[in-house]
């Protein structure tokens, strides 16, 4: 917690050049960018970090196959650009992965005719992943036996990325950089509103863990609070060229279905797309693609049994998958740019992901809307640009703030964990070597924790049963990670609350322990605090869906024959 009370501290103690509202991808990236390029800025969020949308993606790093069918081959084109960069500036974290996927009898293309796309999709994205290739049903049943051929007609494989562990780490990493290059963020720190003044901006803000109010002054204020941005922007008087409307997905995470590293892809049975995700032991499930008119969303009981459905109906499953092979449910809002004089209705469900940012140069005021974890990098670049424009100098325009560590510094960690025996030292169960592992999550800051193994080797024994996080892991969250509710390290600086059950967690004295090490005197509380939300959850979930079955009962008795429309998409 020190770390979070200095830099509350500091908000109020200087001019900022920039500051941000919101610490999704968004803000995230245009922190670290910012900062790296020798911009002094300041990042507040009034949850945790990657607390919303940016927490529930599908994992996965794409180059917009989806948009092939609507022709927006100039989309798919930059999209293809920034998934190949981050695959190759993220060796370790955004990884290439197949997805397989079937065609059932009665599609709307013949599955020749999308494996052409597919290779397209490919020369589009430069040749740059594996090719693809054709299945027959025969193929796809011995590739995959759990996936049911019975209606199939072929079917083809191509490449795309997934993030090896988890949306939320990855934001918390652009976080930590624009932390490292001198940035000042805070999680918990609320914006109040902001007003213009005549040399820049005076926010106020508060601190939501202990009411504590203080204003922040910069000479830029950037609106990147992802699905709240509209609402924002009204606390501080800004009219833009874009709104956010909103579509809720949800992913069900079960037990693993397959053995193998690889995606499956089907269309569900409205037509669009719908996947099967590796999670490490576990299986990621879905997604929903459902308008709403707020960003604040639950899973209902419709929208499991969706999911559930298509799952079942597409796989050989000993028996099928029902409620209580659900380990944990990933629900948020994809917040889409639309005009703001109209657009949310047309085509709901094909419109892009693609990011926007408004620009009020006379008020140097940003507001970033939409957006995606594929697009990340050309957001930061875009907004250093945009406050060079407003006046704000640049001093490294040419610094490169993205990126895993240097070649050297990788050889010279693998080197030190061969010369400790530290894979000797990786749990049975583990999924993969402890200095891969490490390595990937941490970067420079994992030859810290080998010194911490060196001198206690139990700092590389798990502590938390039924995961692969150490002891020596937690000690560096309480230092560096900024961890102020247990939620924050066990569902965004890990998955842990993803592939765990709640009930292993709470019968699990590693947990204990780990809430000691994170929090001291204060462990037990933070423990019930987190089980007590975890229950009020679901409590405003059911509270949510009875709401919702009584408002569909009057639509249907006002409209008789009208029905509520559903799809999937990516």
């Amino acid at each position: 917690m020190e770390l979070r009370s200095s830099n509350i501290d500091k908000l109020s103690g200087e001019v900022f050049d920039v500051l941000i509202v919101g610490g999704g991808i968004n803000g995230a990236s245009a922190a670290a960018a910012l900062a790296g390029k020798g911009v002094r800025v300041a990042l507040i969020e009034r949850g945790d970090f990657a607390g919303s949308t940016s927490m529930h993606s599908s994992n996965l790093v794409w180059g917009g196959i989806k948009y092939m069918e609507s022709r927006d081959f100039a989309l798919v084109r930059k999209l293809c650009r920034s998934r190949n960069h981050l695959i190759k500036s993220y060796p370790s974290t955004v990884q290439e992965i197949r997805f397989l996927t079937t065609i059932t009898q009665g599609f709307r293309y013949h599955p020749r005719y999308l494996w052409a796309g597919a290779w397209l999709y490919w020369l589009i994205g430069n040749g740059f992943t594996r090719i693809p290739r054709f299945l027959s049903p025969q193929a796809i049943g011995d590739s995959e036996a759990i996936i049911d051929t019975s209606s199939a007609v072929g079917g083809f494989e191509y490449s795309d990325a997934y993030l090896h562990d988890n949306d939320a780490r990855f934001v918390f990493n652009f976080v930590r950089g624009a932390l490292n290059y001198g940035a000042v963020a805070v999680n918990y720190v609320e914006s109040l509103g902001a007003r213009r003044e005549s040399d820049g901006w005076l926010t106020r803000v508060r601190d939501v863990m202990t009411g504590r109010e203080l204003e922040v002054r910069s000479r830029v204020l950037i609106n990147a609070a992802g699905p709240w941005v509209d609402e924002h922007n009204t606390l501080t008087g800004q009219s833009t060229n874009h709104r956010h409307v909103y579509s809720k997905g949800i992913h069900l995470i079960v037990p693993r279905l397959t053995d193998s590293q690889r995606v499956l892809a089907f269309f569900a049975d409205d037509g669009r797309l719908f996947f099967v995700i590796p999670m490490g032991p576990r299986t990621c499930i879905g997604t929903t693609d459902t308008r709403v008119e707020r960003p604040e969303v639950v899973a209902t009981e419709e929208d499991i049994r969706f999911v559930l459905d298509n799952i079942n109906k597409r796989l050989r499953l000993e028996r099928p998958l029902d409620q209580q092979d659900i380990i944990s449910i990933r629900c948020g809002v994809r917040p889409l740019a639309v005009k703001a004089t109209g657009g949310g209705e047309r085509d709901f469900l094909q419109l892009s992901r693609k990011h926007a940012i408004d620009i009020n140069r006379q008020d140097a005021h940003l507001s970033i809307f939409g957006g995606k974890l594929t697009d990340c990098l050309n957001v930061g670049e875009e907004v250093v640009e945009a406050v060079n424009r407003m006046g704000i100098e640049v001093p490294f325009p040419k610094h490169r703030w993205y990126g895993e560590p240097p070649d050297q510094v990788r050889r010279e960690f693998l080197h030190q964990a061969r010369l400790m025996r530290l894979d000797d030292l990786t749990a049975q169960a583990s999924s993969e070597p402890l200095s891969t592992r490490l390595w990937r999550r941490y970067g420079t800051h994992a030859l810290e924790m080998l010194e911490e193994i060196r001198e206690d080797p139990r700092q590389a024994e798990v502590l938390i049963e039924g995961t692969e996080y150490l002891r020596c892991e937690l000690h560096y969250a309480k230092r560096r990670e900024m961890i102020t509710r247990l939620e924050d390290f066990l569902r965004r600086r890990s998955k842990i609350a993803l592939v765990v059950h709640e009930e292993a967690m709470r019968r699990s004295p590693g947990l204990r322990e780990a809430c000691v090490i994170l929090f001291g005197d204060e462990a037990d509380a933070r423990l019930e605090e987190y089980f007590a939300t975890t229950r009020r959850e679901r409590s405003e979930a059911a509270a949510i869906e009875r709401a919702a079955t009584v408002a569909a009962a009057s639509a249907a008795l006002a409209e008789p024959g009208a029905e509520p429309g559903r799809q999937a998409s990516h």
